[in-house]
């Protein structure tokens, strides 16, 4: 019995798949607002001692409401995703205040290819990180809605930020992050923790960047990208996996 739980537990955890590979971006492209899909402006996102870093030192001291993203290469509809996250170092000049330690993932998202060349953020879903300084209460886990609405408890709610009372977590400590996407439910998980739950994402039928993809889709948002974000301050990503349900 003992033998078959132990080949039951290694066969999960190797349903998880990395999709960083600690050396390169391959399989990941970048948007950045004022540059085409795939041109990672000032090198933006790059890979230094196997992790994904998140740095400005090539933007002149002017963040410039240069919101970026690094999409992987594959959509999915039902998965686990895991990482860990960090924020490091001082916010780039001229990013705004509500970015500061401010990162996260963007899920069920439309494709970088997809995007305007202006455009800040991709329609979808996004797990928030926040971090906070020193006997702060800033919660992480958040959930952001840009271009869609979500659902909860059988309501759709319209707040495109969501505060969640997530840990507030101090400094550069990594943060382990878990998103599940299933059939009936998507999680917010923070160090091993629930934090928060709903139950599906649709298109916000009045945002202007989700009305060109509703003629090509159903209101549902059912499947799309994963992409981690630039948001003005650095930060770090490593241990990046996913398993599909």
């Amino acid at each position: 019995m003992l033998a078959a739980i132990a080949t039951l537990l290694i066969a999960q955890k190797e349903d998880f798949k990395p999709i960083f590979n600690g050396k390169n971006l391959e399989g990941w492209t970048a948007k950045i607002k004022g540059y085409e899909s795939g041109d990672n402006f000032a090198n933006t996102f790059r890979v230094a001692n196997g992790v994904i870093q998140v740095n400005y030192d090539g933007y002149g001291g002017k963040f410039e409401d240069r919101f970026g993203h690094l999409f992987y290469e594959t959509e999915y509809k039902h998965f686990i995703m895991r990482l860990e996250y960090r924020f490091t170092g001082t916010q780039c000049p001229g990013g705004p205040g509500w970015a500061y330690k401010n990162s996260g993932i963007m899920y069920l998202g439309q494709t970088a290819e997809s995007m305007g060349k202006d455009q800040s953020f991709p329609v979808s879903a996004e797990f928030q990180f926040l971090g906070a300084d020193a006997g702060q209460t800033r919660g992480t886990g958040n959930l952001c809605s840009p271009g869609t609405n979500i659902w909860k408890d059988g309501k759709m709610i319209t707040q495109h930020v969501i505060e969640v009372n997530g840990p507030s977590i101090e400094g550069e400590a990594w943060v382990k992050a878990e998103l599940e996407v299933n059939a009936t439910n998507i999680i917010h998980r923070i160090n091993g923790k629930e934090v928060y739950r709903y139950e599906k994402v649709e298109f916000d039928p009045g945002d202007a960047d989700a009305k060109p993809l509703l003629k090509k889709n159903s209101l549902a948002v059912t499947k799309g990208t994963v992409s981690l974000q630039s948001e003005s301050h650095p930060v770090e990503f490593r241990n990046i996996e996913i398993k599909k349900l």
